[in-house]
């Protein structure tokens, strides 16, 4: 059942609209969101995590190559279905053959350009509940949607960060006198945590967000809630990935043929 707010869908949004410069691979032909990771897109992963916890409400901030991702959820139930057609009429029967049901995506064009911040604002008059939810376009992880929420109302303030753990892009070894006495390929870091995505917020927080194309999320508006003490953090011990560089492409898909770590649903 999906979680309601005051009688409204609790709604999530996610950034669609970067360029992904540092995955060029792949971006040159089609936006970051719609990379696959084990031929789905990852946009596809990121809403079956919130959909599995019945949070099926979407609204997509749109930028660079946007009309791809248009393309790809009108045609959805096509290419995902089997269906019959009539030739010489409009008549298709669509079959059932996903289980994607239920699930409400808002397709918003914010400029190709538009910096996080100024996207969020654009979406705004589109938030009609007391919260919202908000992460970015290519990041997964195994966490409880559910218990995050839970956590941004226990404790009162208008913003809740996830933060999670960087795993090291390169191997660690500890050495005594030029012993080696452990070596590790890659180790998740114990010490601090990095932006993970995955934020809940009052929405209040729209307030904190300039009217914009330039306003980057993570500067101005952020670090306003940390000045007046309205950000806190749910720490995810879990697994999470983001899918910055074709190194991360290359890894999310050897994860997915092996076991996708970020599988919830």
């Amino acid at each position: 059942m999906e979680f309601m707010n005051k009688g409204k869908a609790l709604k999530t949004i996610i950034l669609c609209g970067g360029m992904g410069t540092r995955l060029r691979e792949e971006t040159e032909y089609h936006p970051k969101p719609l990379v696959e990771i084990g031929g789905k897109p990852i946009l596809w992963h990121i809403m079956k995590i919130y959909s599995h916890y019945g949070f099926k409400d979407f609204i997509l901030c749109l930028g660079y190559k946007g009309e791809m991702i248009k393309e790809y959820f009108l045609n959805y139930e096509m290419l995902n279905s089997d269906f019959t057609i009539e030739l010489g009429s409009k008549n298709i029967e669509i079959h059932d053959s996903h289980d994607e049901y239920g699930l409400k995506i808002s397709l918003v064009n914010t400029g190709e350009t538009t910096m996080t911040g100024g996207r969020v604002k654009k979406v705004g008059k589109f938030i009609d509940s007391e919260l919202f939810m908000l992460t970015y376009g290519d990041g997964v992880a195994n966490i409880n949607i559910s218990k995050l929420l839970e956590f941004h109302k226990s404790h009162g303030k208008i913003g809740t960060i996830t933060g999670v753990h960087p795993v090291s892009r390169f191997g660690e070894i500890v050495v005594r006198d030029s012993k080696v006495l452990s070596f590790a390929e890659k180790p998740q870091s114990t010490e601090g945590l990095i932006n993970g995505g995955f934020f809940v917020f009052n929405k209040e927080f729209l307030d904190y967000i300039e009217d914009s194309d330039d306003c980057v999320l993570e500067k101005d508006p952020m670090e306003k809630l940390v000045k007046d003490g309205e950000l806190m953090v749910y720490k995810h011990d879990g697994f999470w990935q983001c899918m910055d560089t074709y190194r991360d492409f290359i890894l999310l898909n050897n994860l997915w043929k092996k076991d996708p770590q970020w599988k919830v649903w």
